[in-house]
């Protein structure tokens, strides 16, 4: 496709949007937190580890064992998700067990599922 069928033919600013737009604009540290946590969200481990809690809560080690990565390996994920409230988690003796933080994480989470499935079948 020619990139001149993706521009505008001409130079015309529409000032009712912008405004509107303006109105609705996030605070810089919303836009940052946020672009944060689709970073975080940026990896496959990550991505894993937080299929496996939407489905249940789960020990440290049961992660290590589910992704076959080292308990430190997955306790240095689990700490970047954690940073950001993705996930918490509850101690239990000397077992820690984590979950996700709340919904919100899951309807993120089956929101982008959905996308890339759907993209699967076009």
């Amino acid at each position: 496709m020619n990139n001149d069928n993706l521009i505008c033919r001409g130079y015309c600013i529409h000032k009712d949007n912008i405004n509107e737009v303006k109105r609705k604009e996030l605070e810089d540290n919303t836009i940052k937190r946020l672009a944060a946590t689709f970073k975080v969200l940026g990896d496959p481990t990550r991505i894993r580890i937080i299929n496996a809690l939407a489905n249940r809560e789960l020990c440290v080690c049961d992660i290590s064992e589910l992704l076959d990565m080292s308990q430190s390996a997955i306790s240095h994920q689990l700490r970047r998700l954690r940073d950001l409230n993705l996930v918490k988690y509850r101690k239990e003796g000397r077992i820690v067990y984590y979950s996700l933080d709340d919904d919100h994480i899951v309807g993120l989470f089956n929101q982008g599922l959905a996308h890339v499935m759907e993209e699967k079948y076009k």
